[in-house]
Order: C-alpha cells, then structure tokens, then sequence
C-alpha cells in the first residue's frame, strides 16, 4: 500500500502518477491566484482551503513513505522534514493553517503569511521537466555559479565603500550605499539615489561598465550550461537498449 502511495505522488510514468501530478500542477496555479490581489472573497477563501488541503494530504503521504524515498530505514522519517523539498511543503501550508488563529491576526502577520504563500511555486519543480531541467544545469554549474556570486558580493561592498566615503552626502547610510552598488551592478539605475559630485559620477560610470562584465558571467555559464543538458538529453534519448 505504501509503495502504491510513493509511486503516485513521486513522478513516474505510471498513470495514477501522471494524474497525481496534473492536479497538484492546477492546485498550485490555483493557490497563487488569490495571492495576486489584495482583498480576499469567497472563491479566494474556497481555492485557499481546498489547495491547503490538497497540499496537507501531499505532505503527510511523502511522510508517510519517506523511508522509501531516504531509504535510510525508521531515521528517515526524522530526516525527511528537513529536507528542502519538505521544508518547502510545509510552508506552502502553513500560512493558512496559523491565519486561522486569531493570535497571530492579532500580531499582524497576515501579510506575512501571504508572502510565505508564494513558496507554493516551487512545489511544481517535482512536477514539471522544464524546471527538472534547470535545477539539474544549476546542481552541475553550482561551483562556478558560487565563484560568480562570491566576486559579485565583493563587487558590491567594494562599489559602496568606495562610494559611500567618497560622496557622504548623497549616502546617508551604508546600506545607501549597497543599495546603489547592487542596482549600478544590474545597470538598471533607478535614479532615486545617484551621485552628484564629478569623481562620485566617475565611480558610478567605471562600477556600471564593471557591472555588465560581473552579470554577463552567470549569464554565459547559464548557458553552457543549458547546451551540455540538451547535448546529454539528445545522446540520452538516441540510445538504443541492448537486447
């Protein structure tokens, strides 16, 4: 009965699994569209209570044969909870079931509990191939990715130490500062905080160029990245099995 449970919620190519993962793909589209608005009516309460549902059944039967899945025998349905994925479950719940308490309405954490909610839409990375596919070109460049976050970290709080003491009077505050640094680093440049003085534009037109080259990085190992999956899914695909 347990193993009849585990292949239906995990993806395989059996029927029941295709249908599981079908209606738990409509379930977490329909759970984020109340979140897409700022008032609550009675659709949005009945989508929220019937997804929360939907989701707390899924929790409790990957609970339930989280053995199988671990594989690590009784001590995997301790270590199961604190996996990603569970973790990721569980959030997806929680926020309806706390907002039912009045105490936690009373502290005003309704908002919050909203933006937890959105959590819901990485639940579908078990149940679609296409995100299957960029987590699995995140996991292979995941070395060269954190090399890339690490230079651009010590970009931005280079960029805003620089800036931060060479015009203090257009940056209050350091976080000022790094804020203006992370947006020259995307070259978005929202101009409510800029520079005013000729060496604080300089710094900005230097850091700016600098930026392109830092954000074209992840950009390119994105990529290559990409081309390595579709190369392997094609070889993958175009093997025969052996009689």
């Amino acid at each position: 009965m347990r193993k009849i449970i585990f292949e239906t919620v995990e993806p395989t190519d059996s029927i029941s699994s295709r249908i599981y993962n079908a209606v738990m793909i409509v379930a977490i589209i329909a759970s984020l569209i109340p979140l897409a608005f700022h008032y609550d009516n009675l659709v949005f309460m009945r989508i929220n209570y019937v997804t929360t549902v939907l989701f707390s059944i899924d929790y409790v039967a990957r609970l339930f044969t989280a053995d199988i899945k671990v594989g690590r025998g009784s001590t995997s349905f301790l270590v199961y909870p604190f996996t990603p994925m569970a973790i990721i479950d569980l959030m997806s719940i929680l926020p309806e079931i706390l907002s039912i308490n009045k105490v936690f309405k009373l502290f005003r954490l309704a908002r919050f509990f909203r933006v937890m909610g959105v959590l819901r839409v990485f639940k579908a990375a078990r149940y679609s191939k296409n995100i299957d596919l960029i987590l699995r070109v995140f996991r292979r460049q995941q070395e060269l990715l954190s090399a890339v976050c690490g230079i651009a970290a010590v970009y931005i709080l280079v960029s805003a130490l620089v800036i931060f003491n060479a015009e203090p009077g257009s940056f209050p505050t350091f976080f000022d500062a790094v804020y203006w640094a992370v947006v020259s680093l995307t070259t978005m440049g929202y101009g409510d905080i800029y520079p005013v003085t000729t060496i604080g534009r300089v710094i900005t037109m230097l850091s700016s160029i600098l930026g392109i080259a830092v954000v074209a990085m992840p950009a390119s190992i994105i990529t290559a990245g990409f081309m390595e999956e579709a190369e392997k899914t094609q070889e993958d695909g175009g093997k025969k099995p052996s009689l």
